[in-house]
């Protein structure tokens, strides 16, 4: 086993590459071909000013990173967190890449993000900045450039801002130029339930092929953000029992079964899901290690690591957020023979809508959410099953599998496009 320094072992990027490796090597990529996917293709960083409420001025540090765009324009979402580095908005720009591959949409892996503190910022603040921050970006995104989505820190009243700044620079409205927008202002109807969707339908998959039942199932959700939420209502809808949620500031914990509906409208009273009267308070850490089915982490990277990878009572792990589990902790859930479903396939339903949101704004056509949802669970389901075959016909780990399905087609794109000198 890998013996790494805690720092080494949760810099999203060198996870990433060391994923990247490991699934290069066993597909004998090219030497040449390698280095051109190792690294993105475009890193930007702007210094974005402010004026804020109280007549200060401001001055905040942005990243586009354009990781490839050899399938398609870059797609990617744009954080505002406190804690975005270089380092990370490059890991999950690569990311994206290879999460587009695995579900064969035509899009390339981006990623952009602010540091900011959002939750300390006001709406004004908010805006001026989001504003000043695609202004500076105008040349590098675009419908057929690269399309930006909400991720951390970031909503549909965000894209609104994006993309009516982008509108007003090129003199005509332009729809196209974000995803996960507001359905009025041409969203798709189902992106906002859409990653969390996915990951259902993907538990469904797993359940099937391990011959479990969802009778019975027991699940545990880290995070009760956009994504968290969405796949334990979701989940509980179909008859899973989603017993534990762990948020940043708390957890609950309740062995028959959370009433989630209940618990979303305890959260938009009183912000928090602390103070929930339908289940007992529980240690949001320790709640990752209690015996469950199935763990979703929803929130953020490197929640898994080497420290508590061994004490993971789950038999699947559903990873609804970008990086999760560290390289490390892969090797220990696998001798725990743990089944993981790996981010750049178990989340994956929010780039795949965003995908139907954008090809509906270039038709100016648009679908109905049972459209949406049938076509996005038909892509889900036919993306488990290629990454399982990957697994055996290889006989590598899922996460690899993932990869390795990935890099083989955008290797081939690649290949086939040749180098423009």
């Amino acid at each position: 086993m890998q013996t790494l320094s805690i720092e080494q072992e949760t810099n999203p990027w060198e996870a990433q590459a060391a994923r990247f490796d490991i699934a290069a090597k066993k597909l004998n990529l090219d030497a040449g071909i390698m280095k051109v996917l190792r690294l993105p293709v475009r890193e930007i960083t702007v210094y974005i000013p402010v004026g804020m409420d109280d007549g200060s001025i401001e001055v905040f540090t942005g990243y586009r990173v354009q990781h490839s765009i050899a399938r398609g324009p870059g797609k990617g979402g744009v954080r505002y967190a406190p804690t975005v580095s270089l380092d990370e908005v490059r890991a999950l720009a690569s990311w994206m890449t290879w999460k587009c591959a695995v579900v064969n949409i035509p899009f390339g892996g981006a990623k952009g993000g602010i540091i900011c503190d959002p939750k300390k910022m006001s709406q004004g603040e908010l805006e001026r900045m989001t504003r000043r921050y695609t202004a500076e970006l105008m040349e590098f995104i675009g419908p057929e450039k690269d399309v930006p989505a909400p991720d951390m820190g970031t909503n549909e009243q965000t894209m609104a801002w994006i993309m009516d700044t982008y509108s007003m620079h090129t003199r005509q409205t332009c729809t196209a130029v974000v995803t996960g927008k507001p359905i009025n202002i041409g969203g798709s109807r189902g992106r906002r339930e859409a990653t969390g969707r996915g990951i259902s339908v993907v538990c469904d998959e797993a359940l099937k092929h391990l011959g479990m039942s969802v009778e019975g199932c027991r699940v545990i959700v880290q995070g009760f953000g956009n994504v968290g939420s969405n796949a334990a209502a979701i989940l509980a809808a179909k008859g899973y029992k989603i017993i534990g949620i762990a948020e940043y500031d708390g957890g609950l914990y309740d062995p028959y079964g959370i009433d989630i509906r209940a618990l979303t409208e305890h959260r938009g009273k009183a912000g928090t899901i602390n103070g929930f009267a339908g289940a007992e308070a529980a240690d949001k850490d320790e709640l990752l290690t209690r015996e469950c089915e199935i763990l979703i982490p929803a929130a953020t990277e490197n929640v898994i690591t080497s420290r508590n990878a061994d004490q993971l009572r789950c038999r699947i792990l559903c990873e609804g957020a970008n990086g999760p589990t560290t390289t490390v902790a892969d090797d220990i859930l696998a001798d725990k023979r743990i089944f993981v479903i790996p981010d750049i396939l178990a989340n994956a339903g929010g780039v795949t809508t965003s995908y139907f949101e954008w090809v509906q704004d270039r038709m100016g056509y648009f679908w109905t959410e049972a459209e949406v949802n049938q076509r996005l669970d038909r892509i889900m389901t036919d993306s488990f099953h290629d990454v399982l075959a990957y697994a055996k016909t290889h006989n590598v780990n899922n996460r690899i599998a993932a990869y390795m399905l990935a890099i083989d087609r955008v290797a081939y794109t690649t290949k086939q496009r040749g180098m423009y000198a």
